[in-house]
């Protein structure tokens, strides 16, 4: 008899074991079979059946895999995601984007090198040795889903997170998993390890809204990639994984937890010492500030994002990457930001009504450049731009558009005109007995004074001499496109205008004569630098300098003793007020040698500004402020 000795795992002991002995079993008698004699047409038939099974499997098979949808990228140059459209300031920086996906393509060679050591090292350990599917960890993730029950562990490589971006669903199936190892295999006998690595790094999503590494990198440390120290890079690499649960806006300590690892996978790949993975852990983040950035930029990037789209449709500007260079002066616009907040702070503490809103344009004032444009306080809680969209009736300052047309007729400063109550009898047997703004009258009064004062009788008694075509005409010559009425309340500025045309029909003032239409782009390339067709800024005479330089004279007069003193203080300026009915608007246009500025503030809802705010007292100091900042840069 064999003695078996059988150890027991728990307890460590052993004992011997006498397995059972085997008895017999009584079996029934077999009957004898009689074999048959073989057929071979049965055999035959048989073959030919399973041979048909055979093929049918191996040609369905065959078809499947490849009627398995790929793109057709034979190199990086065939791929062609939704890129970001890149808005330059004057400089050449990078101020904003305008975007489907926010995106910014780069070629293998342009990439960082610390970016793709760290991406592998957190994402695929295996990546520059396999063909594009990595059996062991397929084979670990299958196990560990069956552990744990659920399928918690993909097991894909880059290669395969690449196929799966570009061709194939989001759906977690096995057959997906399949379809997705088929085409890593043939994408990674199609294109290069690099090419296949830069697609990777250009489509990966990192989270708020960014797409591949340059988005991402600009998005939340403002600075390109090839910018990006270790620590950076290594906070990049861990937010595949899940962009939101490690976002370090949100969840900084999950986002840091990360970049520990993809330190430590970076050393343990060799790419970097121990000590570089822990000082780098150790250095600090500085994040960047995305609503500033959009506060600071946003209306002037949707003011140029319209003229965009009418020369080359939605389409093209959200999908093809161009890269536009403007006109925006970024030092300008940060001061022209502040002053507009500061403004409105001011009137905030000085007003019992909610604040209102304020909007600034800046102008080269030879040029007709926009150097800078702000269109309210706040882009993120408020992103319409009310200095080129909003329409709003401008009061005084259409005023020296009346006299450059008078002045053209041949008409003289020193002209006098009776400022004396009026009534008008209308048509249709109504009439209007229009007022000046003290509800005073003055007697004989010089258009000069007329101007400088800016006396409402005056200024429509000047336009009954001229008529309104003229004026008209000019307006229209000056770059202002909203309708005009051709009535006598043309001279108190009846016609609702945008901030931008008002300012822009100024240049005729600071260029002797010729009109400088606002421009905001200078040029436009597509994503392979060519150079695309754009209409630059233009220029045309519409009076003579003659007549601008004696509206010119005047406007300085305004500020040095008239309506406009509250923006004393820059030498050689000039310029205009405006208040509407009932103090709804406040506006002041002022310019010296060498930039235009026009001021507007109002409620959205047109409610009045209050007793006494005008536009010398509300929208001149916000001029000031900012035409002071700028002359200490």
């Amino acid at each position: 008899m064999t003695l078996y000795r059988i150890r027991n795992p728990q307890t460590e002991t052993e004992y011997p074991f006498v397995p059972p002995r085997k008895t017999a079993s009584k079996k029934a008698p077999k009957r004898p079979v009689r074999k048959r004699p073989m057929d071979h047409n049965h055999i035959i038939r048989f073959l030919l059946i399973i041979g048909g099974i055979i093929t049918l499997g191996i040609g369905s098979g065959l078809g499947w895999f490849f009627s398995l949808d790929i793109p057709d990228i034979r190199s990086f140059d065939d791929y062609r995601p939704l890129v970001t459209t890149t808005v330059l300031d004057r400089d050449g920086r990078m101020i904003d984007a305008i975007y489907a996906e926010n995106r910014i393509v780069l070629r293998f060679d342009e990439i960082n090198p610390l970016i793709p050591m760290a991406f592998v090292a957190a994402e695929d350990g295996r990546y520059w040795d396999h063909a594009g599917l990595d059996v062991w960890s397929v084979f670990r993730a299958f196990i560990n889903n069956l552990r744990s029950g659920h399928r918690s562990q993909g097991g894909s490589t880059i290669t395969q997170q690449v196929t799966r971006g570009l061709m194939l669903s989001r759906e977690k199936t096995y057959f997906r998993k399949v379809k997705e190892a088929i085409l890593a295999y043939r994408l990674d006998k199609m294109l290069s390890k690099e090419d296949i690595l830069a697609i990777y790094l250009n489509e990966i999503y990192l989270g708020e809204g960014a797409y591949g590494v340059e988005a991402a990198a600009r998005t939340y440390f403002g600075k390109q990639s090839s910018r990006l120290n270790l620590a950076e890079t290594a906070l990049l690499a861990g937010l595949p994984q899940s962009p939101s649960r490690y976002s370090p806006i949100a969840h900084f300590d999950k986002a840091q937890a990360r970049q520990r690892y993809v330190l430590n996978r970076m050393a343990d790949e060799d790419y970097i010492t121990p000590k570089q993975a822990r000082d780098a852990y150790n250095l600090g983040l500085h994040f960047n500030q995305p609503r500033e950035m959009k506060n600071l930029y946003g209306y002037f990037t949707d003011h140029i994002r319209q003229e965009l789209e009418k020369q080359f449709g939605r389409k093209k500007l959200l999908r093809e990457g161009l890269v536009v260079t403007t006109t925006l002066d970024s030092r300008l616009q940060a001061k022209a930001v502040e002053a507009v907040r500061q403004g409105i702070r001011n009137l905030e503490k000085n007003s019992g009504t909610p604040p209102p809103q304020a909007a600034l344009v800046t102008l080269d004032a030879a040029t007709g450049q926009i150097l800078a444009m702000v269109g309210g306080a706040d882009y993120t809680s408020s992103p319409f731009n009310r200095a080129s969209s909003a329409k709003r009736q401008p009061g005084s300052v259409f005023k020296p558009l009346i006299y450059a047309a008078a002045f053209e007729q041949g008409i003289s400063a020193g002209l006098t005109i009776d400022d004396a109550p009026l009534t008008i009898r209308n048509p249709d047997g109504s009439s209007w007995s229009p007022r000046n703004w003290s509800n005073k009258h003055y007697g004989p009064t010089t258009l000069e004074d007329g101007l400088v004062h800016s006396r409402n009788i005056v200024a429509i008694k000047l336009l009954q001499k001229t008529g309104t075509k003229p004026v008209l005409k000019l307006a229209r010559e000056a770059g202002i496109r909203s309708p005009l009425q051709p009535e006598l309340t043309l001279a108190l500025g009846a016609s609702p205008v945008s901030l931008l045309e008002m300012t822009g029909a100024y240049t005729i003032f600071t260029n002797q004569g010729k009109f400088a239409r606002p421009s905001a782009i200078t040029g436009v390339r597509d994503r392979r630098g060519k150079t695309l067709s754009w209409s630059g800024s233009a220029m045309k005479r519409v009076i003579s300098p003659d007549a601008a330089h004696r509206v010119s004279s005047l406007l300085g007069q305004v500020i040095s003793r008239g309506t406009g003193q509250q923006a004393r203080g820059i030498p050689g300026s000039a310029g205009k007020t405006g208040t509407t009915d009932n103090n709804r608007d406040g506006w002041f246009i002022g310019y010296n040698h060498r930039l235009l500025t026009g001021v507007w503030v109002g409620h959205d809802q047109n409610n009045t500004l209050g007793q006494g705010a005008t536009g010398g007292r509300i929208a001149a100091p916000i001029w000031l402020d900012f035409m002071q900042s700028t002359s200490r840069q």
